[in-house]
């Protein structure tokens, strides 16, 4: 590529990400830390997958090597189609409705898909040092574990996930009326209800998503059942792997997105009030 413009975005939380302009095509580069490596190419590979059926999701490009990671003085760097369109609120039971058909289709196609090496479900450990940051987030998150582990995870249906389908990932072009899902950052599997009970969570909780659970639904890559046994206690996990997150970010001072902490201390905040609303021994 010669003559390329490039222009800082820096728009994520776990990314460092810049705007890259050659000619008529856009891309946007993405370097995340060297340890983060590994998953930057599980979580590109998924995405290739959903690309190729049509689905936009800033599939990567190649290096001349073939290679769909460069590796920049240590940086793991990738270059990533620009998916055009707006990314969604989903306030408004239109924008719901988008966001669990497009989720539901992603299932859709991930459900014969298989990438190697890919991570199982979960990552959360409860004896991790970071937990300590606030008195209250080890005894939060054990106990959103444990309910987790009632439910039987091993009933529940499973594939690739997205992990984090918040509302702005979900990208819509209205000319075209084509909404891309963008954001992949892992390869993981695991229960398909933790991506909705995500996408829930971003719209502010089962009453107020009602339009997009319907959506997703009619993709029937859940059942309704599956859904009403076991959103509620996926989404309690859900909250709890935001504790965790947030809390590992205070712990390391982790500013990567922000300008200060207040970000990291109210995504925190979020999840101490959520979570505090469940009996802690539900």
């Amino acid at each position: 590529m010669t003559d390329a413009t490039v222009e800082p975005h820096h728009g994520g939380m776990n990314s460092a990400t810049w705007f890259v302009t050659a000619g008529a095509e856009s891309w946007v580069a993405k370097a995340v830390a060297p340890a983060a490596r590994r998953s930057l190419l599980g979580g590109l590979t998924v995405a290739g997958h959903v690309d190729a059926a049509g689905i936009p999701t800033g599939a990567p490009a190649t290096t001349r090597q073939g290679e769909i990671i460069a590796d920049v003085e240590g940086i793991p760097l990738a270059l990533l189609r620009r998916v055009d369109g707006d990314g969604l609120s989903g306030g408004t039971p239109d924008e719901q409705r988008l966001i669990g058909r497009t989720l539901g289709r992603v299932h859709e196609v991930l459900r014969e898909v298989s990438v190697k090496d890919a991570d199982r479900f979960h990552w959360v450990d409860v004896q991790a040092a970071h937990l300590a940051v606030r008195p209250w987030i080890r005894p939060a998150v054990a106990a959103a574990v444990a309910a987790y582990e009632a439910l039987d995870p091993s009933t529940l249906s499973w594939g690739l996930l997205h992990t984090d389908p918040a509302p702005e990932a979900f990208l819509l072009d209205r000319r075209t009326g084509v909404c891309g899902l963008i954001d992949w950052s892992v390869a993981i599997t695991g229960p398909l209800l933790y991506d909705l009970a995500s996408a829930v969570m971003y719209a502010g909780g089962p009453r107020r998503a009602v339009c997009l659970i319907e959506a997703y639904l009619t993709r029937r890559t859940l059942t309704r059942a599956e859904v009403e046994h076991g959103l509620p206690t996926m989404l309690r996990f859900r909250w709890a792997v935001q504790a965790d997150y947030f809390a590992r970010r205070l712990a390391t001072g982790d500013l990567t997105g922000l300008a200060n902490n207040e970000g990291n201390e109210k995504g925190l905040e979020d999840a101490r009030h959520r979570l505090s609303q469940i009996p802690q021994n539900t």
